[in-house]
């Protein structure tokens, strides 16, 4: 489960992180309306940058399905390769380079 953590979810997020969720921590104890969470936190691309345990309220988590991905630049299409000439009276073929 990905979990959109923001300040909502405890003070500490001014910047919103996405987090992939792995375990509540119900073995550790905590102030009512709080649990810890234990998973990782993502990038842009939906890829783990840092394992970590957040304290957070359960009330202010979004939950999404994937985080948002980052456009991306798109790429250049590679010019078209001129074909393969064959030289007057020679059997070897000219490329370019």
């Amino acid at each position: 489960m990905v979990l959109h953590v923001t300040r909502a979810a405890s003070p500490q997020f001014v910047q919103p992180i996405f987090f992939r969720l792995i375990k509540v921590r119900e073995d550790w104890i905590t102030y009512h309306g709080w649990i810890w969470l234990h998973g990782y936190q993502l990038d842009a691309r939906g890829e783990a940058v840092a394992q970590r345990s957040i304290f957070v309220q359960p009330a202010g988590l979004i939950v999404r399905a994937t985080p948002v991905p980052a456009t991306r630049p798109a790429r250049r299409p590679t010019p078209p390769r001129p074909a393969a000439r064959a030289r007057q009276g020679k059997k070897s073929i000219d490329r370019q380079v």
